[in-house]
């Protein structure tokens, strides 16, 4: 049997503490925040969202007490928008920002109000 092949990392333009709406899947319409993101498989995990059983059997060596835990499950990166404070989900646009000194910064804004979408 071939191996599978990998997919390409993807470029994701969320960060970890982003607030995010799910707009497809068994969880859409449910917020959160981005607990940790995953360029080689192009997921993201979300506070409270894509909740799963885990079965874990009890290891005293490592203090694991077994039974069943809920905890988070990967969500493709393509079913959540980040929310802007001021209109909602949104996509993400990026603006270059000149510092003093000549450098420059790209910022990720709201493409419908141009609000900054970094905290500073």
């Amino acid at each position: 049997m071939p191996k599978k092949k990998l997919a390409e990392p993807v470029r994701i333009l969320l960060k970890k503490n982003d607030q995010v709406k799910v707009i497809a899947g068994r969880d859409a319409g449910k917020t959160g925040r981005v607990l940790d993101v995953n360029p080689a498989n192009g997921k993201i995990l979300v506070e409270h969202v894509s909740m799963i059983k885990r079965h874990t059997r009890p290891n005293p060596a490592k203090q694991i007490k077994g039974g069943i835990a809920e905890r988070e499950s990967p969500i493709a990166v393509s079913n959540v928008k980040i929310l802007c404070p001021q209109c909602g989900p949104v996509r993400i646009a990026h603006h270059m920002e000149t510092l003093p000194g000549g450098k420059e910064r790209r910022t990720r804004v709201c493409r419908k109000c141009g609000q900054t979408l970094d905290r500073k």
